[in-house]
């Protein structure tokens, strides 16, 4: 499937998920259906660090964005799973989506 108007690539459909009281910032829904566009404007693949932009741009509905990022990134104690592999594995924030990728947020904070 080609789409002329995402520079000629199909769309990337991908789970996410958040774990570990994560879901509470994304209206308390811990599974999410995104569509990424095949192609950004400057012709890239959306990776890790277009997906985070776009799930607090679009799917945060809570103001505490500081729960989730720090200096546009994820936020230190926040484990990424890619494929049930820990993102380290994959490049971080550069791993380019692909279609079928199941994203996975989990906190590792906890008050107390």
């Amino acid at each position: 499937m080609v789409d002329s108007a995402n520079g000629g690539a199909a769309p990337i459909p991908i789970t996410v998920e958040f774990t570990g009281g994560l879901e509470i910032l994304f209206s308390n829904q811990r599974k999410h259906k995104i569509i990424m566009p095949g192609r950004l404007d400057d012709g890239s693949v959306p990776n890790i660090s277009n997906l985070v932009r776009y799930l607090v741009d679009n799917l945060m509905k809570d103001q505490r964005k500081e729960l989730f990022i720090m200096e546009d990134n994820v936020r230190p104690g926040i484990l990424v799973l890619i494929n049930d592999a820990d993102w380290e594995l994959e490049g971080e924030e550069t791993y380019e989506l692909q279609a079928g990728d199941n994203i996975v947020f989990v906190s590792t904070l906890h008050g107390g």
